[in-house]
């Protein structure tokens, strides 16, 4: 889905970037050029960031390994 019309920035460009280490909004727009222009795409691009951000935070705290320990009698 095209995020920014005025750049033709996607979602997956916007999510690739994160995945390339991108942290907030002004790295976002000096690397793809989004929000740049009108501005209309900034609170959905700083989104779709956060987002896959919290998800990538949540993905790793889940890959952690459990450690179990016996109960004791």
């Amino acid at each position: 889905m095209y995020v920014c019309i005025c750049n033709a920035i996607t979602d997956k460009q916007i999510r690739q970037a994160a995945e390339a280490g991108v942290q907030d909004l002004w790295a976002l727009q000096k690397d793809l050029g989004v929000a740049t222009s009108c501005g209309a795409c900034k609170e959905t691009a700083a989104d779709i960031l956060s987002e896959y951000r919290k998800l990538k935070s949540a993905n790793a705290e889940s890959a952690q390994p459990r450690i179990y320990r016996p109960a004791v009698a």
